[in-house]
């Protein structure tokens, strides 16, 4: 069964995905630097009538929670905040784009964080990434 992107239950099979992955247990290993919030940005023609962020708790190579909740409160919360639209968000999932270079194009705007931080740990962004991928994903716009 896919999970609709981005929803509860997509966020939830994400967590798994993450914790099943062992390359993300090694790559994410020295990541202490708090919650990562990725916001997907409002797009009413794909029923996203607001801004949603994808809170995602990693902590020394494990995720501790993953939760979809409104952008605005994972903007005040988080230290560190990626923003795209679902295109983008899209492209990041079906691996059509690497997200540091998305960031450093601005693709992918690193809203709130330290941008030498998310740099340092690029492979564990790759490995976030390729756990992206084992999540059966159906997009809104497919």
């Amino acid at each position: 069964m896919a999970f609709d992107f981005p929803s509860s239950e997509w966020v939830a099979a994400y967590k798994d995905a993450i914790n099943a992955n062992p390359d993300y247990k090694k790559a994410g290993k020295d990541w202490t630097h708090g919650v990562v919030a990725m916001v997907v940005r409002a797009e009413p023609a794909l029923g996203l009538t607001e801004d949603l962020a994808m809170w995602l708790d990693v902590d020394s190579g494990i995720c501790r929670e993953c939760k979809l909740m409104p952008a605005h409160e994972a903007e005040e919360k988080a230290p560190f905040v990626v923003v795209a639209s679902y295109a983008q968000w899209k492209q990041v999932i079906k691996k059509e784009i690497d997200p540091t270079k998305a960031l450093m194009q601005g693709k992918l705007k690193l809203a709130k964080g330290h941008m030498p931080t998310m740099v340092k740990h690029v492979n564990a962004s790759k490995q976030l990434v390729e756990s992206t991928t084992r999540v059966p994903t159906k997009f809104r716009d497919e």
